[in-house]
């Protein structure tokens, strides 16, 4: 992402404080929040260096309220709710994890969600949310959930972590969800999608961005109905 920002917008390339990846200093390029790798939607950029530091502390502040569309493995107990564990790392590992094992530098994790619309099972079974997801073998016997996710902390994997904890990993979830789980038809990524943010902006206009569920997200859909 830094490089097509650069490419596209290299005035944008010494915005914000550079970042350390790999062992190498990498520019910021004004990009002030990140996504994980196949997580689609919006992005807040900067193109000045007041805009970058403003919405950096609003971040941090958690004044930026986030929405995520995520297609999840079977059906949560509850239909909406509010996930509030603490995530870290276990040893050097760059995954996140639950709590209850040995953390790392473990956070203040809270995640929002409701389900938007469930898709019908075509059989097998569902395993309970409380029981271990390693083992299982089914795709919640097929089931799958929409849902809005609004994370009100920004942990790495945070929404992911989750929602896993609840007996849903995301769709697609090479990391946290179970292998062998079937995944529906066509899927090449993670079904996980930011569709909407709403911040004030510098100037105090109230402000709401949104966009649409890719194409081939929505084709996932379709093909489940």
């Amino acid at each position: 992402m830094v490089d097509w920002v650069i490419e596209n917008y290299p005035k944008l390339k010494d915005i914000g404080e550079p970042f350390i990846a790999s062992g190498a200093e990498v520019s910021r390029a004004g990009i002030v929040h990140r996504l994980d790798k196949e997580t689609s939607g919006l992005l807040l950029i900067a193109k000045n260096e007041t805009a970058f530091e403003y919405m950096k502390k609003q971040f941090q502040k958690h004044a930026i309220h986030k929405h995520y569309y995520a297609l999840v493995f079977g059906q949560p107990k509850e239909s909406s709710g509010i996930i509030d564990a603490p995530l870290g790392r276990i040893g050097m590992k760059r995954t996140t994890q639950m709590t209850g094992k040995k953390l790392i530098d473990g956070k203040e994790s809270i995640t929002e969600y409701k389900t938007i619309r469930n898709f019908p099972a075509k059989g097998g079974s569902q395993p309970e949310a409380d029981q271990p997801l390693a083992g299982a073998k089914t795709s919640g016997g097929n089931k799958f959930t929409l849902m809005d996710v609004s994370p009100k902390t920004g942990r790495t994997h945070q929404i992911r972590v989750h929602l896993k904890s609840i007996g849903c990993p995301v769709a697609g979830d090479t990391i946290y969800a179970p292998k062998g789980w079937q995944q529906p038809k066509d899927l090449t990524r993670l079904f996980l999608h930011a569709y909407k943010l709403q911040f004030v902006t510098p100037d105090g206009q109230s402000l709401t961005l949104e966009s649409d569920l890719p194409e081939d997200l929505q084709n996932i859909l379709n093909k489940l109905q």
